[in-house]
């Protein structure tokens, strides 16, 4: 069931909104501004060891812990069109990130609803500048991980600010549910993970969602990081991946929420216009 779609009202008030948020870039006004981007990592050495890597990948045994199938992307250096909403996927903890979080959430924004959302992620550094053009970005991935202090600095400015994150572990992984969890407290540790309740308006705001099933059958709630009384984060421990419709992903899933692109629908069009 859905509720009735933005309109174009709301598109208006989606982008100002975001224009307004101070980690809006406006990058000669903003204080942490100017940081020339680092050139790519990408050179012809690179390719040789990722292609010997990959030929050595066919001949190795498969383990438990194995990380899921695809190539970490490189940054995203697309211009961003102008009145256009990007939406990024993180890269952190040195090169770590997901191809394993489905972005068929975002065609399904721009068909129910009239916000002006890019229609695939942008993977964006977490300690890059490039990280405050995107008002909404994804944070996934599978086995334990660390940030640099970098990068919290920048994850912390990013949600003080006005960015929001969606976070999900790959396969349900407990480990990255783990480090997740460490990293939020070490982050922004004056802030805590809070049960959102299901009357929270992030469960009608497009799709009306009554309970939240697991692919096991079991019922999942979601937690959220507020300030100043606005949800900047919200997490699942069982994953809204969506992998199913992940592009190079060979992870299960684990135990996910059932019907995630719907939720996510929800989450991120309440992350632009609130």
């Amino acid at each position: 069931m859905k509720t009735t779609p933005t309109s174009a009202a709301d598109t208006g008030a989606a982008v100002q909104t975001w224009a307004r948020r101070p980690c809006h870039v406006a990058r000669a006004s903003c204080p942490w501004s100017g940081v020339a981007p680092a050139s790519r990592p990408w050179s012809v050495l690179c390719t040789l060891s990722l292609a010997l890597a990959l030929l050595l990948g066919l001949f190795a045994a498969p383990t438990a812990s194995a990380q899921p199938k695809g190539t970490v992307p490189a940054p995203s250096t697309k211009p961003l069109e102008p009145g256009m909403i990007a939406v990024g996927n993180f890269i952190y903890a040195g090169n770590r990130s997901s191809v394993c979080f489905a972005d068929k959430f975002l065609a399904d924004v721009a068909k129910d609803t009239t916000l002006p959302v890019e229609k695939e992620f942008r993977s964006v550094r977490l300690d890059a500048d490039a990280l405050f053009d995107t008002p909404f970005c994804v944070f996934s991935g599978e086995d334990s991980f660390t940030l640099t202090e970098k990068e919290r600095e920048n994850l912390r400015r990013y949600l003080l600010n006005g960015g929001f994150v969606l976070a999900s572990p790959s396969c349900s992984n407990g480990a990255w549910d783990k480090s997740l969890r460490k990293e939020l407290e070490l982050t922004l540790p004056q802030h805590r993970l809070v049960t959102i309740p299901m009357t929270h308006p992030i469960f009608s705001i497009v799709n009306q969602i009554d309970s939240l099933k697991c692919k096991s059958g079991k019922t999942a709630l979601l937690e959220g990081l507020e300030v100043n009384g606005r949800l900047v984060l919200i997490y699942s421990k069982e994953g809204l991946n969506d992998v199913a419709n992940a592009k190079g992903c060979c992870c299960c899933g684990g135990d996910e929420i059932v019907r995630s692109a719907m939720v996510n629908v929800n989450i991120l069009t309440y992350a632009l216009l609130y």
